[in-house]
């Protein structure tokens, strides 16, 4: 990660500032920091131990309980495709065989320019509107081969 100097420092002590340094607000600050550098690399654990004053170890626990939080870097957009039964019996199949023809890599892996990762997720609360997925933070459902493939386009067409 790079701090740009002291980004990452300015960053954290600001986002624990907006929160409060309770053991409580240690998620949302995880989260403040995975979305604004795409991950949480051990450097900003260091800085939340410091401006928080929680073990190294705690923190670590609650970032790699979470599967939205990323503890290395795994690309631009991290898209989560939900596998619960209901998301299987929508037709998840389907778009994951999609997902993986049209990225070249496999569920668990990342592309190699560094744009897209595939990773499986459990629930994301749309039963009644799967198959369901995650880019980042932004959610999808009701989707079928054919809007999967707009989506990704859409998604590259932001990085040219």
């Amino acid at each position: 990660m790079e701090c740009r100097d002291g980004y990452l420092v300015s960053f954290v002590e600001k986002t624990v500032k907006k929160y409060g340094a309770g053991r409580e607000n240690l998620l949302p600050v995880l989260r403040e920091i995975n979305e604004e550098f795409g991950f949480v690399s051990s450097e900003a654990f260091v800085e939340v131990n410091r401006a928080m004053d929680i073990s190294i170890g705690e923190i670590h626990g609650v970032a790699s309980f979470y599967s939205f939080i990323n503890e290395k870097n795994k690309g631009c957009y991290v898209i989560r495709l939900c596998k619960t039964i209901s998301c299987d019996m929508a037709g998840k199949d389907k778009i994951e065989r999609t997902l993986e023809r049209e990225l070249g890599i496999k569920f668990g892996e990342s592309t190699k320019d560094g744009l897209f990762a595939l990773e499986h997720a459990n629930c994301m609360g749309l039963c009644d509107k799967g198959p369901a997925m995650l880019v980042n933070s932004d959610l999808h459902h009701s989707l079928t081969p054919e809007s999967v493939l707009d989506i990704i386009s859409e998604y590259r067409r932001k990085n040219r």
